[in-house]
């Protein structure tokens, strides 16, 4: 038995998805079923659970073999992250000791190897080490910037300017969501590993900020312009929409944690080279919108 959380996520529901397409029926943890797609909720064992109950999150992962554990990102209004990436880690700790899950495959993040002083990176780094005390076999994914994230400032996209803390000349690792869950279904599924593996995940290529706006500029067929702005700037404004002073700092940390002479545990090759580039993905994006009109 497999089980995924997040399912309605970017990676988790592509994920299923996979999973499904594999001819496996997985066990899924959502708070909310009913948004998951109808034809989802026929071919998977659907499970409403809060992933901050822990009773219930152990009880929905009984007679669980192998585990997807996807960290949903907390609320804007979560007044302390950390603490909310702890309550959760506990959550998948009592979960894989009490019900002896042998095999889990995490959702980290590229900066997760800093163990502190990453924002809320922070909050998985602590859920990674949680995990190697284990014993059990486990596999940390740490993903680069997820092309979806991208949509999380859409008025950035709707009015032409994204605002970034990060150096526009500064190459990062871009991943597309459904090459992250592709991974995931994969090392789910495969026999042929065991112990504790680290494997990042770096898209098919490095990308400044600012060849990030040239390839939307000429996929979505308008004018996308970065804009780098100040740390104090951007934590002003934060404040100023109400965040508290620990949600501010997880934030800004996220940016400036791999900022400054970072260079990720794990180097480019063919175990972290995947395949979809952020053109390919904006062009679906693109077509999807247009379609909706």
């Amino acid at each position: 038995m497999i089980a995924v959380t997040a399912p309605n996520g970017n990676v988790g529901s592509e994920t299923v998805r996979a999973l499904l397409r594999a001819g496996v029926r997985p066990r899924v943890l959502t708070r909310h079923p009913e948004f998951l797609p109808q034809d989802v909720r026929e071919r998977a064992d659907v499970v409403a659970v809060d992933l901050r109950d822990h009773a219930a999150v152990v009880a929905s992962l009984r007679g669980i073999q192998s585990l997807s554990w996807i960290t949903p990102s907390p609320a804007l209004d979560e007044s302390d992250p950390l603490a909310y990436y702890d309550e959760l880690a506990e959550s998948l700790q009592g979960a894989v000791t009490s019900n002896a899950i042998g095999r889990v495959v995490f959702q980290s993040s590229v900066g997760a190897e800093r163990r502190n002083g990453v924002g809320e990176i922070d909050g998985l780094a602590a859920t990674e080490q949680r995990l190697d005390a284990l014993g059990i076999d486990v596999v940390h994914l740490r993903c680069g910037l997820l092309m979806s994230n991208l949509l999380l400032a859409p008025d950035g996209l709707n009015g032409g300017t994204i605002r970034v803390l990060l150096p526009l000349d500064l190459p990062m690792p871009w991943v597309a969501p459904r090459d992250v869950a592709e991974v995931t279904a994969a090392r789910l599924l495969s026999p042929h590993w065991s112990g504790r593996e680290v494997q990042a995940l770096h898209g098919p290529e490095h990308l400044t900020w600012s060849e990030v706006a040239e390839v939307l500029s000429s996929t979505l067929s308008r004018p996308i312009q970065v804009e780098r702005v100040r740390d104090e700037a951007t934590r002003g404004d934060l404040r100023a929409s109400g965040l508290t002073e620990q949600r501010v700092a997880a934030i800004i940390g996220m940016s400036t944690g791999i900022r400054d002479d970072f260079i990720p545990e794990q180097r480019r090759d063919v175990t972290t080279t995947t395949p979809t580039t952020l053109r390919a993905w904006a062009t679906q994006l693109h077509r999807s919108s247009v379609s909706a009109r």
